[in-house]
């Protein structure tokens, strides 16, 4: 009981220790920023001991390097006029649901989605862009709480035909978060990106400070996926495999053999140029080949087995003579008969050991693809993926300053806005 008390005493007091060391350096860090020039109320806001500490966990624990990124990241931010977005300057976008917040996970991490279109960019400007992605972020880290510092970003590539298009935005969102945001993003998924996407991301992953934790799933890997199809509230297209019930159904004919796609007769006369022919049928049969001819008598040929004789080869033409002497004349002895056990003498296997297989340890991981990690880690987010746009659910989660004047005005106006621009 002794050496427990002493071990939750020393680490209590370990954890008083660093605790106090991160308050010194933050206060490094501040006092650093504001050796130039003084912090405005907002950005001393900003500057608080949780954002000082995401950056100085970016940078080592390196109070310069964190002053000089924060400092950079201050002067971006007045730049750009995060201060002063409002949701009225992104009404388009909001209406299509083209960035928003779907909601939270199981850990109270916020999840934004962003289906830009592939010509958006034709419209707008990369800066226009920046303010987009800049706003929905802002409105996920208003949804947050206390205990709460990252969040989910899920990219749905499927309106991209374009790799380097899409290549472009992602890349551009990728890096503002890097910077201007470190410790923010938990998990980036690319979802259904063009053909051409990988073999550029090969290239360019190595150059972006988030490539380890962006991953890249297909939507098609959980169409049959059983606990999220109520989500889905659009017929999704009809499959394109063959369906037996849209054949008309014939009459069995002699010599047919069937399967669910297709079936071929075998003509009764042997010495035709083509003795068989196929054609679409519902229903299966196993007896093909003449009934009863004059010469050849009974033949029964199985689906598997069942080909022209003009196709093959002398040893199948020849199986007749081959299974006469094939079988020995001396009979097998009887399953009556009790074999010797001890007698047999049977190989030694070596027993398997740590030399022999040291994967044995590591079975679980060793058999799992790095394809199936990947599935795995996206099945908690899925049900936001598929799960309907409403703008009112959206504007709900904005507070002022962001919600504009729309959330001021009209909290009384009920509006469902189903977007068309949607998937599913």
């Amino acid at each position: 009981m002794g050496n427990k008390d002493y071990n939750s005493s020393a680490s209590a007091s370990s954890a008083q220790s660093q605790t106090q060391i991160d308050k010194t350096r933050a206060q490094s860090v501040l006092q650093l920023l504001r050796k130039p020039s003084s912090l405005t109320l907002k950005q001393e806001k900003f500057c608080n001991e949780a954002c000082i500490g995401r950056f100085l966990k970016a940078k080592g624990d390196n109070v310069k390097k964190a002053a000089k990124q924060l400092r950079a990241c201050l002067s971006w931010r007045e730049n750009l006029g995060v201060d002063h977005l409002i949701a009225d300057e992104f009404s388009g976008e909001i209406a299509d649901g083209m960035a928003y917040v779907a909601g939270h996970d199981d850990q109270s991490r916020p999840v934004v989605i962003f289906r830009i279109k592939q010509d958006y960019l034709k419209f707008r400007s990369q800066k226009q862009f920046t303010r987009l992605l800049v706003f929905t972020l802002e409105v996920a880290i208003q949804t947050m709480s206390k205990s709460v510092e990252q969040l989910i970003v899920l990219f749905d590539a499927s309106f991209f035909r374009s790799a380097s298009g899409f290549m472009n935005i992602l890349v551009a969102a990728l890096k503002i978060i890097g910077e201007h945001y470190p410790g923010r993003l938990h998990k980036a998924f690319v979802i259904d990106p063009p053909s051409l996407f990988p073999y550029l991301w090969k290239g360019v992953k190595a150059f972006i400070e988030l490539s380890s934790i962006t991953t890249m799933v297909s939507s098609l890997d959980f169409d049959d996926f059983p606990d999220f199809n109520h989500f889905t509230p659009y017929s999704r297209a009809p499959s394109l495999r063959f369906n037996p019930s849209s054949v008309p159904s014939k009459g069995a004919k002699v010599g047919s053999c069937s399967s669910s796609r297709f079936s071929f007769t075998v003509s009764h006369h042997f010495d035709s140029l083509k003795p068989w022919y196929l054609t679409l049928t519902d229903k299966p049969s196993f007896k093909v080949g003449p009934t009863s001819t004059p010469v050849l008598g009974p033949a029964l040929i199985s689906p598997v087995n069942a080909r022209s004789y003009s196709f093959a080869s002398p040893t199948a033409r020849n199986m007749n003579t081959l299974r006469k002497n094939f079988f020995p004349s001396t009979p097998l002895p009887q399953k009556t008969q009790v074999m010797d056990h001890l007698g047999v003498n049977h190989p030694r296997t070596p027993k398997p050991s740590f030399l022999h297989s040291p994967a044995l340890f590591f079975k679980k991981e060793c058999h799992m693809s790095k394809t199936d990690k990947c599935r795995e880690s996206f099945i908690p987010f899925l049900r936001f993926y598929r799960r309907p746009y409403d703008e009112m659910i959206y504007r709900s989660k904005m507070k002022p300053p962001l919600g504009g004047l729309i959330s001021i005005v009209s909290p009384q106006i009920r509006r469902r806005h189903m977007s068309v621009s949607q998937r599913f």
